[in-house]
C-alpha cells in the first residue's frame, strides 16, 4: 500500500505540485474515512462519463480514500418510461411515480447502480452497491405523486459496514417507508439528506459543465457565499437549473461547519479539483466576509506585513508601509488573507501586495477575495515573479502579461494600448519592498 501511495503521490505532483498533492491527501486523510466526501453524480454523468468516473473515484480508493458515491438516473429512467409507452409527468419539478413508473424504474435503477459498481471491480477497487436501507421516508404527497419519498431519518451503517470491510459505498436514491414500500427520492434532495447526516469533509456534485457558469459562459472558480450569494441571485443570467442548485447549495452549508465546501466538476477532472489549489471546477464555500478599508490604519498595515513576511519566508523593510501611495486595504475577516492597492501611474489602482495565509491556500479565499478586488478596482495592474508559485494563477485573472526578466506584469480592465504601455513600465521599475532585495 506505501508503494501505490507513492507512485499515486507522484502522479498527483504532475496535477500541481508535490507540496500540494501532500497538503491536500494529509488533510483529507485525517478525517474519519466515512466523512472524507459525498460525491454526487446524475444519471448524465453515468451515461456519459462512466469510465472518467470509475477512474477518477479509484485513484481515490488507492490513496485510501472512501467517498460515499450517490448516483442519479433521470436519463435513463426517462429513455426507459419512453420505451415503455408511459407517460412521465413532473410536478413542481419531481417526477409523478406511479406504481407502472416504479416497475420500470426500480430495475433500471438496480442496472445503473451494478454497472458502476462493476467499473470500479475492473479497475481492481472493492466497491459496494447500496440500494435500499440507507433512507427512510414518509410519503411527501401520495395524491399528487404517488410513490415519491420524503426523508425522515438516515441509516449510516450500511455506508459504514462498507467502509469498515474496505469497500466504496455506491448508493442510489431510492428509500423504504415504515411498512417497507419502495419510494422515488429526488437525487438532490438525497444528496443533501445524506451529507446533513454524514457532515463530511468535502461534498462533490460531478456536472458536464465542470462547475457553475458566468454571464459568459466560463466556469466561475470560487463562490463565497457570505459574499456572493445575493449578488449572484440577483443577476439575471443567474436561472433555471443554476439559480436551484445554487440555492441547494447555500442551504446545504447553512447547517454545517464552515470549513466544509462543495466542488462542482466534472468527473474527469475531480482529482484535479481535490489536489490543486487552483482546481478545475467552482468550489463555493459559505467563506468569510471581506473588509474594505480606504485608509488602513498603521497598525493595520503592520499586520499585513507581517502575513506578507511568513507567507513568502522574508523581510519587508520596516518602511515599506510608510512609503505606500494612498493605500487602501481589503482584509478577510479572519485575517487570513489581504490585498493593498496603492496609488499607480496616472490615477490606476496599482496591487501592491496579495496574500493568502499558507493555512488557508487551497480554501477558494484567494478567489473569494479576488472577486471583491475585482469588484471595487475594475482597473488594475501588477507584477509577480516568474518563480512565484502563484504566478499561474495570476494568468487567469488578468486580461493581459508582459514578461521581462524575473517579473511578469499583469493588467486587467486597461483597454488604452499606450497606457498600458506605459503601466507595463512602471511596475517593472516599483520597489518591491523586500529587504535587500533586487528591483
Amino acid at each position: 500500500m506505501a508503494e501505490v501511495r507513492q507512485i499515486v503521490l507522484e502522479l498527483l505532483a504532475q496535477l500541481g505540485s508535490s507540496k500540494e498533492a501532500r497538503q491536500y491527501l494529509k488533510e483529507f486523510s485525517s478525517v474519519d474515512e466515512t466523512r472524507f466526501a459525498v460525491v454526487k453524480a446524475g444519471g448524465g454523468i453515468l451515461r456519459d462519463h462512466m469510465d472518467e468516473l470509475a477512474s477518477a473515484l479509484s485513484f481515490l480508493h488507492r490513496l485510501g480514500l472512501r467517498p460515499v458515491v450517490l448516483h442519479g438516473a433521470g436519463p435513463q429512467v426517462d429513455e426507459a418510461l419512453a420505451g415503455s409507452g408511459i407517460e412521465s409527468l413532473r410536478h413542481d419539478g419531481l417526477r409523478v411515480t406511479t406504481e407502472a413508473v416504479m416497475a420500470v424504474a426500480r430495475p433500471v435503477i438496480y442496472d445503473l447502480n451494478m454497472q458502476l459498481v462493476e467499473a470500479l471491480e475492473q479497475r481492481g477497487i472493492r466497491a459496494r452497491g447500496i440500494q435500499h436501507g440507507v433512507f427512510r421516508c414518509d410519503y411527501l404527497d401520495r395524491e399528487k405523486l404517488g410513490l415519491v419519498g420524503e426523508i425522515r431519518s438516515v441509516n449510516l451503517e450500511p455506508l459504514r459496514s462498507a467502509v469498515r470491510s474496505g469497500a466504496l459505498p455506491v448508493l442510489t436514491f431510492l428509500g423504504e417507508s415504515n411498512s417497507g414500500q419502495v419510494l422515488n427520492i429526488n437525487a438532490d434532495f438525497a444528496a443533501r439528506e445524506l451529507v446533513w447526516a454524514v457532515k463530511p469533509h468535502k461534498i462533490v456534485f460531478l456536472t458536464p459543465s465542470a462547475g457553475l457558469l458566468d454571464r459568459d459562459g466560463r466556469v466561475i472558480s470560487a463562490i463565497s457565499l457570505d459574499n456572493d450569494y445575493q449578488a449572484l441571485m440577483n443577476e439575471p443570467w443567474v436561472h433555471s437549473g443554476m439559480r436551484v442548485k445554487l440555492q441547494q447549495i447555500n442551504e446545504m452549508l447553512l447547517k454545517l461547519d464552515r470549513s466544509t465546501s462543495v466542488s462542482i466538476t466534472s468527473a474527469d477532472q475531480l482529482t484535479r479539483e481535490l489536489f490543486t489549489y487552483r482546481g478545475a471546477g467552482t468550489l463555493v464555500r459559505r467563506g468569510e466576509s471581506i473588509d474594505f478599508d480606504v485608509q488602513p490604519t498603521a497598525e493595520k498595515l503592520a499586520m499585513v506585513a507581517e502575513q506578507v513576511e511568513v507567507s513568502f519566508d522574508r523581510k519587508l523593510r520596516s518602511g515599506w508601509a510608510a512609503g505606500l501611495e494612498k493605500p487602501q486595504l481589503l482584509m478577510a475577516k479572519s485575517q487570513r488573507a489581504a490585498a493593498v492597492v496603492v496609488n499607480g501611474l496616472e490615477g490606476t489602482p496599482y496591487l501592491d501586495k496579495f496574500v493568502v495565509t499558507p493555512d488557508a491556500q487551497g480554501e477558494g479565499l484567494a478567489s473569494a477575495m479576488w472577486q471583491v478586488l475585482n469588484a471595487r478596482f475594475p482597473k488594475l495592474y501588477w507584477r509577480s515573479r516568474n518563480i512565484n508559485p502563484i504566478t499561474s494563477w495570476y494568468f487567469h485573472q488578468a486580461d493581459t502579461s508582459y514578461r521581462k526578466g524575473q517579473w511578469v506584469v499583469f493588467t486587467a480592465g486597461i483597454d488604452d494600448p499606450e497606457l498600458r504601455e506605459k503601466l507595463i513600465q512602471d511596475a517593472l521599475v516599483r520597489d518591491p519592498g523586500w529587504q535587500e532585495s533586487p528591483r
